[in-house]
C-alpha cells in the first residue's frame, strides 16, 4: 500500500508541475532571442525585455542588420549589414560604450548606416538601456 501512495504522491506533483510549466512565461536562455508570447507577457527581466525591444519590428528591428543566436528558431531572417552580434562582453567591455553605440553609431563612426536610435528618438532611454543589456548577453 505504501508504495502505490508514493507513486500516486509523485504522479501529482508531476502532474501539477507539468501544469504549472504550460502556463508559466517560457524562460529565455541568456544570449537568445525571445519568443512572441513571452514578449506578450511583458518580461520584468531587462535582458528579456531588452531582446522583446530588439526584435520588436516597430522599435529596434535589429535582426534587420544583425545575426544572432535564437533567430535560426524562427521563420525570421537576420540582416548582413551590421556584424554580428557575438560575445558581445567581450568586444564591449565598457558597457557606456555600448550604450553610446546604441545611442549614436555615427559619433565612432560618421559612416555607420546604424540609425542613431537615441539621437532621432527612435527609441527611449530606458528602451536603449534594456537593449544594452540583451546585447551584453550574446
Amino acid at each position: 500500500m505504501r508504495k502505490s501512495s508514493t507513486f500516486i504522491t509523485t504522479l501529482g506533483a508531476v502532474a501539477l508541475m507539468m501544469g504549472g510549466m504550460a502556463i508559466a512565461p517560457q524562460a529565455v536562455a541568456v544570449g537568445e532571442m525571445p519568443s512572441k508570447k513571452v514578449c506578450k507577457s511583458k518580461p520584468k527581466d531587462p535582458v528579456v525585455a531588452g531582446g522583446c525591444i530588439a526584435t520588436d519590428r516597430k522599435k529596434g528591428n535589429c535582426m534587420a542588420c544583425h545575426s544572432f543566436a535564437g533567430l535560426e528558431k524562427t521563420r525570421l531572417q537576420s540582416g548582413n549589414v551590421g556584424p554580428p552580434l557575438v560575445a558581445m562582453k567581450q568586444r564591449f567591455k565598457d558597457k557606456k560604450k555600448l550604450r553610446a553605440q546604441i545611442w549614436d553609431a555615427t559619433k565612432a563612426n560618421p559612416q555607420s548606416m546604424m540609425p542613431p536610435f537615441g539621437r532621432h528618438k527612435i527609441l527611449s532611454e530606458k528602451d536603449i538601456d534594456l537593449i544594452t543589456a540583451w546585447v551584453l548577453s550574446l
